[in-house]
């Protein structure tokens, strides 16, 4: 998981004073964030903790607000020239300094910058986090199976709803409801009380294994997610459907209905 990853990374940017802060795509700044304001909060100043609610990485400031980055399908975190993921699926194979939509300078001369070169992540100041729901790598079987109780909606769609549960994005749903062994398509509140303890052992193991390797594009189903793939497990031509708005590839034969 992309996100976890930077994190970690994020933590080699605390404690160190902050001598600068370059905003020069002011559209990358959401909500009341404004590269005034930011200068503002951060030089002088320092990071003093790094989290994580599904996709959004927190920043704490010392004595001021928090500093969430989203990422989106492309973006990065560098930290003095660092890199946690490598090669995003999405993401160009080669890289720009335009790119580089945020950054701070740091004292010691370090510097941790946002790198997204289709400007679909964002930093904002003090974001809202009420809307999310629990995060996918903390969340109880119990949790997982609130959910998704009751709801008509495909099993993947929920997975992805992040007021639901924050933190699985399309290829993590493909990759968990594939070693799950579950379709896709099924209502999610259909999954009996056996199918949801797999789901969530499931889901757990994929996202230590997909962090561990560097992110969700180093699934087992990833190599096959294309016309003609077949599946990993027993050798079936997957099945390519839309759920949730989004592209989805599973196995007819052992996700079945």
């Amino acid at each position: 998981m992309e996100v976890e990853r930077y994190r970690v990374l994020a933590e080699r940017a605390l404690g160190r004073p902050i001598v600068s802060v370059d905003s020069p795509d002011h559209w990358f700044l959401k909500g009341a964030a404004s590269a005034l304001l930011l200068d503002g909060v951060l030089v002088g100043n320092r990071f003093v903790s790094a989290r994580r609610i599904g996709k959004l990485l927190l920043l704490d400031v010392l004595d001021g607000p928090v500093v969430g980055v989203r990422f989106g399908m492309t973006g990065s975190l560098m930290v003095d020239g660092d890199d946690a993921v490598g090669q995003l699926l999405y993401a160009p194979t080669r890289s720009h300094p335009a790119w580089d939509r945020w950054a701070v300078t740091f004292a010691d001369g370090g510097r941790m910058a946002v790198h997204d070169p289709r400007r679909l992540g964002g930093v904002s100041l003090d974001p809202d986090v009420s809307s999310l729901g629990p995060d996918a790598a903390s969340i109880g079987a119990a949790g997982l199976g609130a959910a998704l109780a009751g709801s008509a909606a495909p099993l993947k769609a929920r997975l992805l709803d992040q007021s639901r549960l924050a933190g699985v994005g399309n290829l993590i749903a493909d990759e968990v409801l594939w070693r799950s062994g579950l379709s896709p398509l099924r209502p999610a509140g259909a999954l009996s009380a056996a199918e949801v303890r797999r789901l969530h052992r499931h889901l757990g193991r994929t996202l230590d294994d997909l962090t561990s390797r560097g992110g969700s594009h180093l699934g087992d189903l990833m190599g096959e997610r294309h016309p003609g793939g077949m599946c990993p497990k027993d050798g079936t031509p997957l099945t390519r459907s839309t759920v949730g708005g989004r592209t989805s590839w599973w196995c007819p034969l052992h996700q079945a209905d």
